[in-house]
């Protein structure tokens, strides 16, 4: 059994990815790895150089502004890299996604029971999305994924779709997947406010128009973390590749208390939200309140910067 791993990455310093964490979790589970390193205005080829490992596979290009809406760059630049895989899985994996250690053989053990099944064209994740600090995850899987296919079959059919979240056949339809057995820690927001914020502005410029970023977060200094309804304290380990950065945290991060902590009141409230939003789509004011807040910053800190003086 061959395995190649992929990632691609474009500014991880300035953006703050743990990029090189990210391909040092499942090293250890590939013959080859490709990174497709963008075009970035920083460090980051000399950064995945610097990880020295004789398996990687550099592959760098430059993004196509023209691919800018609905992420569609990531998913063009994540096919990029499958064409230089040689595996018989390919293992992807995001720059802010990690692979915890204790499950490295559970995974190499799926893939090589599944290896000559051709039934199985990918294997899934389960996600755990840690949110402001890394000692808080998500627990609403109406807002947040619960899984996600990232190891997939080597196939000419089998590509990334969409912003590079999913992978699916040519034609569109999705793949027969099972279970990795294993969880993926997703720190994608797990950053300081202001470099989180940082993040936002330029992420988000691969769906919207510099209009709409403007409109956004033009006069914003800090990300305020306003998704923390649904958080449940983490109380196990990180990934040892981790441990560093874990240790570096230092901003202040507040779960407030609610009822929503209380395991039951916690699912009862995420099975209802859906009947939330059509009963607010259903009343006049409310869809015209929910209208307007989707449109404001109403998520970030409303601060302006300070002017010069």
């Amino acid at each position: 059994m061959r395995v190649s791993g992929l990632t691609i990455v474009r500014d991880i310093e300035i953006m703050d990815y743990p990029a090189l964490e990210a391909i040092r979790s499942v090293l250890p589970l590939c013959d080859e790895f490709v990174v497709v390193v963008g075009r970035s205005e920083d460090a980051t080829l000399e950064r995945i150089q610097s990880l020295g490992d004789p398996r990687l596979r550099i592959l760098e290009t430059e993004w196509d502004p023209r691919l800018r809406r609905g992420g569609e760059v990531l998913s063009q630049q994540t096919n990029l890299g499958l064409q230089h895989c040689t595996g018989d899985w390919v293992f992807y994996i995001q720059a802010d996604e990690v692979l915890h250690e204790r499950y490295l053989e559970r995974v190499r053990e799926r893939m090589r029971r599944f290896l000559t099944d051709p039934r199985v064209e990918g294997l899934w994740f389960r996600y755990r999305h840690f949110y402001g600090t890394y000692w808080a995850y998500q627990d609403n899987r109406r807002r947040w994924y619960r899984r996600q296919v990232r190891i997939v079959r080597r196939d000419p059919n089998i590509v990334s779709w969409g912003d590079a979240m999913d992978f699916r056949h040519r034609d569109g339809s999705k793949l027969r997947s099972r279970s990795a057995g294993a969880e993926i820690y997703h720190y994608g927001w797990v950053k300081r406010p202001t470099r989180m914020l940082e993040k936002k502005r330029r992420l988000d410029r691969l769906w919207y128009s510099d209009e709409e970023i403007e409109k956004r977060y033009g006069s914003l200094v800090s990300y305020s973390y306003p998704d923390r309804y649904f958080l449940v304290p983490f109380r196990g380990t990180h990934p040892a590749v981790m441990q560093e950065r874990v240790r570096q945290q230092d901003w202040e991060f507040e779960i407030p208390w609610t009822p929503l902590r209380l395991w039951p009141v916690r699912k009862i409230a995420v099975w209802l939200e859906p009947v939330a939003k059509r009963i607010a789509r259903a009343i006049p004011g409310l869809r015209e309140k929910s209208a307007s807040e989707a449109r404001s910053p109403q998520f970030l800190k409303q601060e302006s910067a300070p002017e010069a003086s």
